[in-house]
Formats: C-alpha cells, sequence, structure tokens
C-alpha cells in the first residue's frame, strides 16, 4: 500500500495484504491482530477466505495502536531471526520456542531476538508468538515458490475433507514437518496426536508448538518414517500426510521384503505409494488415510498395479482433484486421496468417489457441485491403465455418449457429401516440363509491388496478379525444394520460388484449381479427425453400456 492510498476517497476497501504493507508487517502478522485483538475492524466486504477492510477504520486501528508508525517488534524479530540464522530458519524457531518454553534454558539466540520476544510476550502470550512465527515461516516459504511446508490452502482442504474428528481419536502424520497439517485436523482439545519428522529441528519446534499452543497429547518422534519407523505399533484413526514429492533414494533396496507393502512393493520413482502403504499400514479398522498426492500418481504406469490394488480391494473410497495453486511451488492441480481400512469382509467401498475441483478458485468453495462429482463402479477403474484422475471420470459420467455420436454422424456425413464436388474437373495436360518455360521470380515480384507478405502466406496486391494462382505455384514440388531449409523447415514465402508467366485469365483458371484442391485437402482432414473421434467414442460407448448396437 503507498501513501497515495491516504488520498483515496472515504469508504475504500483495502485486503490484508494491503494492511500489512501499510504497516509494515507480513500478511500473517495481520493475521494474528484479527485473532489477537477484539477492537480489530470487521471486514466490510469481499468473502471468508478474501476479506476486505475500510481503509479509513484500519488506518485509525494502526494510529491507535502504533502500528504504522514503526516497524512492529514482530517484524523485528523477524529480521533479527533471519540475520542470525540466515536459511536455516527452522532452527530459529525451534530456538526461539525453546527459548519460550523455558526462559533459562541455554539457547543460542542473539540479545536482541531473546530481548524482542520478551516484550512480545509482555503483550501477548506464548502461544501467539509461536502461532505467529510459524504462519510468518510459512508465508515466507509459499512466496519462495518451495514445497517444504504445506500451504495453508493444501490445509484448509485437508481440514474440509477431514470433517468430524472424534474427541478420543488418535490422529499421525508420518512426516509432519512443523506439525502444521497434524495440528489443524479435529478439535484443539482431545485427540492424541502422533507425528514423525525426519528433521530435528522441524520436530522440535513442532513439539514445542503443540506444548505452547495448550494441546495435550501430542507426541513428535524423530526418525526417518519409510527407514526407521519409530511408531511401528501405532495405529490411527485418522492419518493425514503430505508427503515428500520425487524422492528417488527412499530406501526401496532396503525395504523390499517390508510388511507395510500388502498392496505391492512400491517401484524406486513411486515413493509417494510408499507414503501411502506406510500410512495404511498404521490405520486402524474403520480408520482414514487422507494423502496429498501429485497429480500424476493418478496415472504412471509405474505405479498400475498398485492403484488396482486399491481399487479392487475396496480400500480407495474418493479421490479429489484441487484447484491449481493449491500447492506452493507450482500451478499444478494436486490430488487428495481418501482411503478407509475395512472393519471386515463385507465393509469395502463399492464405488470410488471422483471429485474435481479444478476449474475453483484455489480460495473458493470447497464442496463440490453435482457438475463435478461421480461414483465410479471398481470394475470401470479396472483397466489396462487404472487412471485415477478425477477429471477423467467426471466427464465421462456427465458425457451424454448417444447425443455426440449423433452429432459426430452428422458432422461427417455433412463433410463427405461436400468432399466429392470439391475435388477440381482436371484434364490432361501437355505433359510435365510444358510449363517450365518463362517464369518470374516472387523477389521480382514483389520489388514490382504486386505482392505482398501476410502473416502466413504472400499476398498479391495488384490486379495482374491472382493470389491463389501465386500460392498454388508456391507450393509445386520445385519450389519446395527451393524453399525448404537444411533443417527441413518449410517457408511458404521463400524469395527463390519463381511461377510462371501467365495472362490473368489463365491465372484465375488455375487459381481456381489451387483453391478448390486445398479446400479438398482441408475437408480430407477434418473428416479423418472426425473418424478418429467418432471410432474412439463409439468404443468407448460400447465398452461402458452408454451405446448399444442398433
Amino acid at each position: 500500500m503507498t501513501d497515495s492510498a491516504g488520498s483515496q476517497a472515504a469508504g475504500a476497501l483495502v485486503t490484508g495484504s494491503e494492511i500489512a504493507r501499510l504497516a509494515g508487517v507480513t500478511r500473517a502478522a495481520v493475521s494474528n491482530w484479527r485473532r489477537r485483538y477484539d477492537d480489530f475492524p470487521e471486514p466490510a466486504g469481499g468473502g471468508p477466505n478474501s476479506p476486505l477492510f475500510d481503509l479509513a477504520e484500519i488506518r485509525s486501528w494502526l494510529e491507535r495502536q502504533r502500528k504504522g508508525q514503526d516497524v512492529s517488534d514482530e517484524v523485528r524479530l523477524w529480521q533479527t531471526l533471519r540475520g542470525a540464522y540466515g536459511d536455516d530458519m527452522v532452527t530459529a524457531l525451534a530456538d526461539t520456542a525453546a527459548h519460550v518454553d523455558d526462559p533459562d534454558a541455554l539457547t543460542p539466540l542473539p540479545e536482541e531476538a531473546v530481548r524482542l520476544v520478551g516484550r512480545l510476550l509482555d503483550r501477548g502470550s506464548a502461544a501467539d508468538l509461536v502461532t505467529g512465527l510459524a504462519e510468518r515461516f510459512t508465508d515466507s516459504v509459499r512466496r519462495a515458490a518451495s514445497d517444504q511446508v504445506t500451504t495453508a490452502r493444501v490445509v484448509r482442504a485437508v481440514r474440509h475433507f477431514a470433517g468430524r474428528v472424534a474427541k478420543d481419536a488418535v490422529v499421525l502424520d508420518p512426516a509432519c514437518g512443523i506439525g502444521t497439517l497434524l495440528l489443524c485436523v479435529g478439535p484443539e482439545r482431545g485427540p492424541r496426536r502422533h507425528g514423525q519428522e525426519i528433521d530435528p529441528d522441524s520436530a522440535r519446534f513442532a513439539q514445542l508448538r503443540a506444548d505452547l499452543t495448550g494441546r495435550a497429547g501430542v507426541e513428535i518422534a524423530v526418525g526417518d518414517s519409510l527407514r526407521e519407523d519409530r511408531l511401528a505399533e501405532l495405529k490411527a484413526d485418522l492419518v493425514v500426510c503430505d508427503p515428500p514429492v520425487g524422492d528417488t533414494d527412499w530406501g526401496r533396496e532396503q525395504l523390499l521384503l517390508d510388511r507395510r507393502w500388502e498392496l505391492g512393493t512400491p517401484s524406486r520413482a513411486e515413493s509417494e505409494l510408499a507414503w501411502l502403504q506406510h500410512a495404511y499400514a498404521h490405520t486402524a479398522p474403520g480408520g482414514r488415510v487422507l494423502m496429498v498426492m501429485p497429480a500424476s500418481v493418478a496415472y504412471r504406469k509405474a505405479g498400475r498395479r498398485i492403484r488396482a490394488e486399491l481399487v479392487r480391494r475396496g480400500i480407495l473410497t474418493q479421490v479429489t482433484a484441487l484447484a491449481p495453486g493449491t500447492a506452493a511451488s507450482h500451478a499444478q492441480p494436486v490430488h487428495l486421496w481418501h482411503l478407509r481400512r475395512p472393519t471386515g469382509p463385507g465393509d469395502t467401498a463399492a464405488a470410488v468417489r471422483m471429485v474435481d475441483l479444478t476449474a475453483n478458485d484455489p480460495d473458493g468453495p470447497l464442496e463440490p457441485g453435482p457438475a463435478q462429482t461421480a461414483e465410479i463402479a471398481l470394475i470401470d477403474l479396472l483397466d489396462d491403465t487404472v487412471d485415477l484422475t478425477p477429471g477423467r471420470h467426471v466427464e465421462d459420467s456427465t458425457r451424454d455418449f448417444a447425443a455426440e455420436y449423433q452429432e459426430l454422424r452428422r458432422q461427417l456425413d455433412e463433410r463427405l457429401a461436400r468432399l466429392g464436388p470439391l475435388l477440381p474437373a482436371l484434364t490432361e495436360g501437355r505433359g510435365p516440363g510444358s510449363l517450365d518455360g518463362s517464369t518470374v521470380s516472387v523477389a521480382e515480384l514483389a520489388r514490382a509491388g504486386l505482392v505482398t507478405h501476410g502473416e502466413d502466406e504472400p499476398v498479391s496486391t495488384s490486379e495482374q496478379l491472382d493470389t491463389d494462382y501465386l500460392r498454388g505455384f508456391l507450393r509445386s514440388s520445385v519450389n519446395v525444394r527451393r524453399s525448404t531449409s537444411l533443417s527441413g523447415t518449410f517457408r511458404l514465402d521463400g524469395r527463390g520460388a519463381r511461377v510462371p508467366q501467365m495472362d490473368i485469365e489463365e491465372q484465375r483458371r488455375y487459381g481456381a484449381a489451387f483453391r478448390t484442391l486445398r479446400e479438398f485437402e482441408a475437408c480430407a482432414r477434418e473428416i479423418a479427425d472426425l473418424t478418429a473421434r467418432i471410432a474412439e467414442l463409439a468404443g468407448e460407448g460400447l465398452g461402458n453400456g452408454a451405446l448399444t448396437p442398433g
């Protein structure tokens, strides 16, 4: 927000990001103010996920709080930590949280950071401070386009689809990072939460974050969950996980005979399916798994057999394709896979619910509309590819095969009727070489002002020259050779091309023949495309029962 904002008309509205720029703080700090201060202005517009605030009210509040006059202590603390720790901000967070938890403990925090922590604790709670640091870190990583932490949008989606979680539930995140996903689902008080994290400082901060925010029953273990499962005997009611992506060094060679691979041993390239089976192995009967997955896991050839087992055993209950932009580092959609461990032989899923939210705004509603869901029978998923991409199945389920087939048939009949008459009537000429007489180059025609070069093809600018005649002869075999570079690239406007010299009436005769021939070629290409589409549609419709022989 620039100083010019002060000259805006009364009633102007600003976003949370603009408030942050106005006050010289981050977006996370503004979110903290909204939660912490009862007198923070209420939204004057926008929606729940993108509220707008009255600028005059915001300026007045900032003036009362003196937030806009100096850099806030929150920002000073972050800058001090950044200066002392550089890019190792996870360690900075863990050391700060350790100091907040026990001010007498020895930590490498600089004196200025200790002073600022004390000032912040004088005005607010330890929970506010550590939550603010976590949100600031998440925001900084998001702006750097990194997958180092789970984004707020992914957290929102997991929390939404997790739904109600019982107060006595056991929740597990086997790749918990700084604890964001583990601490977000279910009620704040009640559930027992377990996490494991390979990075010691992330695990340390996650544990301290839970302790300082008053969440009892949280235990974070340190270690590689796949190679060194610290929670081997744990069975959870809900497992949530945003696993590492594209990790080929996940320990496959050491774990070939691991009992967790009940759906099949994942390949080196399918680390995400190793994490999925690890999560499922820790799921109690009747328990659920919500796993964040790259979209490619739904169709990659290497994972087909494991996907087939998921479907065949009735374990997979839903696949949700989230909107592009939900993940931090790319605009591609990510999926949320929903699994449930059956309580017995008759408790398996009979269909997989496919939900396609890829057309939604990433901050928009997560409840799908009728046209965004489809219940797909297991047998219909068990083909050669076992493609679990929701968009494909949602589109097919709402597809009117009969109407589409009839429309394509109509288009094909129309073009077939046009094709024959488009073929020009040609008779025997005087033989090859009969047009090798007097010719003129395109370069000469251009210098005389008779030709101009458009975006695609040359155009006649004179009544002495027919455009279709010119273009037709430019495409002759001799000129194609002249207009083709050593790299094989064809340039239709090659300056070395030559055309026969003819009077305008003869040019027009040839031009008309060339024109109808090009129309014939275009129509033939349309027919070839239509026949391929019809054959694919008819085969798919007959195979899935949407069409039947007449």
